[in-house]
Parts: structure tokens; sequence; C-alpha cells
């Protein structure tokens, strides 16, 4: 996938990641919809913006009508509500698989036959090293970007035939407005964004941003005790 001279659409493009990729895609000369909620909250100069809630069916068609040149779908737009599945808020555990998962997917069903027309083109959907465990206080975070990393392998076979290029994207925290209140490591968003476009043009099916990331993908191959215990201890 070369980026220069691509049309790329990028949902949640209003901050965070999403800026920094559509900024970034920008400057690598690519043509850009910058897709967002609230479409007043886009700041990128050069940039077409378009509302899009992707939870929104109609919204979604509408957006794929508008942005009928795209070959680069990245899906970033996602939230993280804090829930947990056991005891939790059951509405908010249900709303992050209402936007991470069928929002994602929804978005993804509506552009494929735009990429196909276009050439094949490319799917970036946005995970999360969540994706492989869970945490406290991300239950229904982890199911969602589970549910989005198996999702884009399914994806990508059924799409194999068009020559549409799926890739998943897995980091740990970003210094983001969503991991705001983490006190942990967080990698800078610019640099995220920057790993996800140098896989994409790389070919890349997997970007696993971070050693965290790459340490708990690691740990799926070994007994999963080892891994949950040392969650645990902290």
């Amino acid at each position: 996938m070369q980026i220069t001279g691509a049309t790329a659409l990028v949902t949640g493009a209003n901050r965070g990641i999403g800026r920094h990729l559509a900024a970034q895609l920008l400057e690598r000369g690519a043509t850009v919809y910058a897709a967002a909620r609230r479409p007043e909250s886009v700041d990128l100069p050069g940039a077409r913006v378009l509302a899009l809630d992707i939870t929104d069916p109609e919204a979604v068609a509408a957006a794929a009508a508008a942005a009928g040149d795209v070959d680069l779908l990245v899906n970033n737009a996602g939230i993280s509500t804090g829930a947990g599945l056991a005891t939790g808020d059951l509405d908010a555990a249900r709303r992050e698989m209402d936007v991470n998962f069928w929002g994602t997917l929804g978005v993804v069903r509506a552009f494929a036959p735009v990429l196909a027309a276009n050439g094949g083109g490319a799917i970036v959907n946005v995970a999360s090293a969540l994706s492989w465990f869970a945490a406290p206080g991300a239950g229904a975070y982890a199911a969602s970007k589970a549910a989005v990393w198996n999702m884009s392998n399914a994806v990508r076979l059924e799409l194999a035939g068009q020559g549409t290029l799926v890739t998943s994207v897995h980091l740990g925290a970003a210094d983001t407005d969503m991991m705001g209140d983490y006190e942990g490591p967080k990698t800078d968003p610019a640099d995220v964004a920057r790993v996800v476009l140098d896989g994409v043009e790389a070919g890349r099916i997997e970007v696993v941003v971070d050693d965290w990331s790459e340490m708990v993908k690691a740990s799926l191959a070994k007994d999963p005790a080892e891994f949950y215990e040392r969650l645990l201890r902290g």
C-alpha cells in the first residue's frame, strides 16, 4: 500500500491517535477524509471533514457515498467506559461493543465495495494489546478489542479475493485523552501513527506498536496462569 497518492478515511480523526494518523497521512502525500462524530472539532488543514457516527448505519452509508474514492480505510474511532463484565454497568459494556466492534464492522462492510472498486486498497483496524488479555477496570474494553482483532482476521480472509490488505494494530497505553487517568508509561501518539503507517506501507497484517504488546502476544503461547498471577500481583 503506497500512501503517497492514496485517498484515506480516518474515523475518530478529531483527537488522539486518529488526529495524528490523519495528519501524518497528509504529510505523506495522501488525500484525507477526517471523520468524526463532531466534525466541528476537527482541526486539520488540508483534510476533508466528514460527520460520522459509526454506530449510525445511515451516517456510515452517507460517508461511503461521499468518499467513493477511498482506498485506505483507518478504523480508529472507539470508546472506553471502564465497565467490568461480572458486576459492571451492562449498558456501558454494550455501548463499548456497539462502538468498538459493531460500529467498526459496519464501516468495514460499507467501505469494502468502495475499496474493491478502487483496486483493493487497505483497511486498518486499531485494536489494542487488550485484544490478548484482560485487566481490572477494562473488562468490557478488552472483550470488544478481542472481537476487533478476530474480526480483522476474518475480514482479511473474506476480502482477500478483492486484494484488500487488512491490518490490525495493537498497543498498550498511549498519551491520549482516553488514557488520561493512567499513571504508567505512555507512548507518544505521534509515534503510534508513524509505526502504523510504516506497517501499512510494508504490507503487514498485524502491527505491534510497543514492547509491552510484544510481551503480551508472546505470553499467549505459555501457561496463562503465570501471566495473570503477575498481573494480579501488580
